[in-house]
């Protein structure tokens, strides 16, 4: 007799053209089998949830008559009411505005009549109060991660998520929802801090360990291909639930038609990792479908077409993220002077040279106007931290270095 299995996804069709109440159901009966969901779910006192639903009013666009790019209002509606029925804990939504302080959610926040309908409340992930998480295990890219207090204080979290490709991930399902949680400026980091050669695909893993959503769920009725914003519709008719992240968006991604367990430089991952390989590879979770007890409904891969535009030669790619690891590494290899110049500053590092430093690099500019005669190469970005309570872990960097040896002969600044 088999043990059970440590991961369970379903999915099941949903035609795009369905009503609210029939969404409901289907959501109702693609998540009843997740038992351990289910069972932490309904323990809970608090119940977060990342929704990927911020747009501003304007500027969402629609498919089919749902939504291309976010979450659709029935999927969204149909999971509060399942969450609603089958727990008794206070359940709040949690997100970062792209509205400026003191004026968060402001017109993000268009979902506002469904949450207000279950009376559950908006929590503002980039305000503070903030708390220190420190990632199970030590983490993969830092160590720590500053993030709203209000997730900590969730006994289960849930990610709710829309099927698109990603310029930069390749593909964006659960995990990359969860990017919606570390704050931005001016309380939390500089979106391009972690939206940078190299580390996303490592601080995605880290986000998904510390939220480590019980219940995933993937709005697959529509979805995007090409960009995670400003892409080509899709019409996919599913739902994909699981009880396990990584293994949630494995499933996703078989479903999109690309093999859960590829990674760059590899179509869609044009530009970066895949980020459940990397978790995968870490120990956190599997892309291994034969290690998840999955049934997908008879649905049979690809939904739709799906995949990244290409927007640089792999020549150019593999410069940009070998120039990046070579500034990591110098910048660590040089730390005592960084600090002894750029106590608590940002700096922009390329070749060697900080070509931009100050308090606030939201204020710099586009990093190829900075130093626009080698905007060929990676202009790595730094807080200067004489504690480093980030943790950056430059092993990673080492590890990439080590890969790239032989397919491209880029300077390195720290043999010079």
């Amino acid at each position: 007799m088999s043990s059970e299995k440590a991961y369970k996804v379903r999915a099941t069709q949903c035609s795009h053209k369905a009503s609210r109440e029939d969404i409901y159901q289907k959501l109702k009966t693609v998540t009843y089998p997740l038992t351990r969901s289910w069972d932490k779910l309904e323990k809970a006192k608090k119940v977060g949830i990342k929704v990927n639903m911020q747009m501003r009013t304007d500027n969402i666009r629609r498919i089919g008559g749902r939504r291309q790019e976010l979450v659709d209002e029935d999927v969204l509606h149909g999971v509060l009411r399942l969450l609603k029925e089958r727990t008794t804990a206070h359940i709040f939504v949690l997100d970062t505005s792209s509205a400026p302080p003191g004026e968060r959610p402001g017109s993000d926040f268009n979902m506002r009549s469904i949450f207000e309908e279950f009376n559950i409340p908006y929590v503002e992930a980039g305000d503070p109060p903030f708390t220190q998480y420190k990632v199970p295990g030590g983490g993969i890219m830092f160590s720590e991660y500053q993030l709203s207090a209000a997730l900590g204080e969730a006994d289960a979290f849930v990610s709710l998520a829309k099927m698109k490709s990603h310029g930069f991930m390749g593909i964006t399902l659960c995990l990359k929802n969860l990017f919606g949680l570390p704050p931005i400026p001016p309380h939390g980091r500089l979106r391009t801090y972690f939206h940078h050669p190299i580390r996303l695909s490592y601080v995605l893993p880290d986000l998904g360990q510390i939220a480590n959503p019980c219940l995933n769920i993937i709005d697959a009725l529509t979805g995007q291909s090409k960009a995670e914003w400003g892409g080509e519709g899709r019409i996919c008719d599913a739902l994909i639930a699981g009880d396990h992240i990584i293994a949630t968006d494995a499933c996703g991604t078989h479903l999109m038609g690309t093999d859960p367990a590829l990674d760059w430089p590899n179509p869609p991952y044009r530009r970066d990792r895949s980020p459940i390989a990397v978790a995968a590879e870490y120990g956190f979770g599997t892309v291994d479908l034969n290690d998840i007890d999955h049934d997908l409904g008879g649905l049979e891969p690809p939904l739709a077409e799906f995949n990244s535009r290409e927007l640089n030669s792999e020549e150019g790619i593999v410069l940009l993220r070998q120039t990046a690891c070579e500034q990591a590494l110098y910048y660590r290899d040089n730390q005592n002077d960084f600090i002894k110049k750029y106590a608590g500053d940002y700096i922009f590092l390329q070749d060697g040279d900080v070509i931009w430093n100050g308090p606030h690099p939201e204020n710099a500019g586009p990093v190829d106007k900075i130093n626009p005669d080698k905007k060929n190469l990676a202009a790595w970005l730094k807080r200067v931290d004489p504690e480093e309570n980030e943790g950056e872990h430059f092993s990673v960097y080492e590890q990439l270095l080590q890969r790239f040896k032989g397919r491209y002969d880029a300077n390195d600044p720290a043999q010079e």
